[in-house]
């Protein structure tokens, strides 16, 4: 790898980090006793790699990893490897920004590729392996994190795979379609709340600005009447905040909604979660004129009471989040509906309070023909947030989060729930999974 460091093809400029080292194992029992029980290490639960036929469990030392990897198949490479090597180091995994440009980088250096195109790895990455030929004796092994696609300059936010797309879902009788309102960015560090950078950033890489890339997905509801959930953040808001948030609306909902067959004329009902600018945002427009009016014009606007209570009577901590353009408007126009409790808003649609994001947050429980999906807004804002103390900072009240998110992945792992994303910039809806005391996402 050193001679190709000097390249005329400029590798120089491609970030490299070490990942993991990859340690082959035949007896997991002997292989703990000495990494979790001798060294004292933590050993994550065990994720299953499918394409690769083999069971990883990583262990974080520092900054990097090591990944024990069981075989199980008899035909897995992890399992060959062992019958001709026995157990020891298996690879070492170099996490790039790019694996794409990487691989083209290292192909025109005539470098052997074993894979030539990327394929999925553990935790949601793509992988490629260099042939040992190319890397002096060495298996390595290229990552890119789930998110990432390629390089930024120092201060723009991080460019990652996103996926705007609609897309539709049958629930019975319902249909389903995820809208997309476009990208913000918001700081790690609250996104994640205690978690340490080290943990997180492997699941929500940070710009040199230490922010993390966030869909805006409203949900719309077809049945007896037409619902749109949320409303993503809207266009009112002036240059200085777009820089702050790093936002992202070329595609925005206007574009996602007609892509859908909608317009505005065609929502009956508007449902908050809560009150949050990239949330309520869309709730209303601006004209002309600068007066702001409703977006959806027939639609009746529905808002729990408490949240309404504490979005039009902020206080320091929660002002930031709370844009009086976005919901007061609604109120003299005559399209406000304040709700006190969990209930059915429409048929097969029924609002529960979780609290924790806010005092009064609610998420939507979606059923029909005996199947069940959730729009879980700010309570699991993204796969990332699956973890039960993976709770932002930006909760007013984390330890009502905790109960109602313990409380809400068991029943969706039991009842095998649609669980819907609002702000994951890659998995719009998937199911949840559990498996030896580690949750995975099923995208649906």
């Amino acid at each position: 790898m050193m001679t190709l460091m000097h390249s005329k093809i400029h590798v120089t400029e491609m970030k490299v980090v070490l990942d993991h080292i990859g340690i082959a194992i035949r007896d997991l029992p002997a292989a703990l006793a000495f990494y979790r029980d001798a060294l004292g290490l933590e050993v994550e639960a065990a994720e299953e790699i499918a394409s690769q036929r083999v069971r990883a469990h990583f262990v974080p030392v520092g900054e990097s990893s090591l990944e024990l990897l069981e075989a199980t198949a008899p035909d897995s490479p992890i399992a060959k490897y062992l019958e001709t090597r026995g157990p020891g180091l298996h690879h070492i995994t170099l996490r790039v920004d790019d694996i794409h440009t990487a691989l083209a980088q290292l192909g025109a250096r005539g470098a052997k590729l074993i894979d030539p195109t990327p394929r999925p790895g553990a935790e949601g990455s793509l992988v490629a392996f260099i042939h040992p030929s190319s890397a002096h004796g060495v298996l390595v092994e290229l990552k890119q994190l789930s998110a990432v696609s390629s390089q930024l300059s120092a201060d723009q936010p991080s460019a990652v795979n996103r996926d705007a797309r609609v897309t539709r879902y049958a629930l019975g009788n319902l249909e389903l379609i995820s809208l997309c309102d476009g990208f913000f960015h918001l700081d790690g560090g609250p996104m994640f709340g205690s978690v340490p950078k080290a943990l997180w950033e492997k699941k929500a890489p940070a710009d040199a600005r230490n922010r993390i890339t966030l869909a805006m997905r409203p949900l719309v509801v077809r049945g007896a009447r037409t619902m749109l959930i949320d409303a993503g953040l809207g266009d009112k808001e002036n240059d200085k905040f777009r820089d702050i948030y790093g936002v992202e609306r070329a595609r925005n909902l206007d574009h996602t909604l007609a892509e859908a067959g909608l317009t505005p004329e065609d929502i009956d009902i508007v449902l908050a979660t809560h009150l949050h600018f990239d949330h309520a945002g869309g709730f209303t427009r601006r004209d002309a004129s600068g007066r702001v009016h409703p977006r959806f014009p027939r639609a009746q606007y529905i808002i729990r009471r408490g949240e309404w209570e504490d979005a039009t009577h902020p206080h320091e901590r929660n002002r930031a989040s709370y844009l009086f353009d976005n919901y007061v408007p609604l109120a003299g126009a005559g399209v406000l509906q304040l709700v006190d409790d969990d209930r059915t808003i429409m048929p097969g649609v029924r609002v529960r309070r979780t609290g924790g994001h806010t005092m009064h947050h609610q998420m939507a429980v979606i059923e029909s023909g005996g199947k069940t999906a959730v729009f879980v807004a700010d309570l699991i804002p993204t796969t990332a947030h699956l973890g039960e103390a993976w709770i932002m900072g930006y909760d007013l009240y984390p330890m009502d989060t905790l109960a109602a998110k313990k409380a809400f992945l068991k029943e969706a792992i039991e009842r095998d729930v649609l669980v819907f994303f609002e702000h994951d910039p890659v998995v719009t809806a998937g199911h949840i999974n559990e498996h030896n005391g580690k949750r995975t996402i099923s995208p649906h």
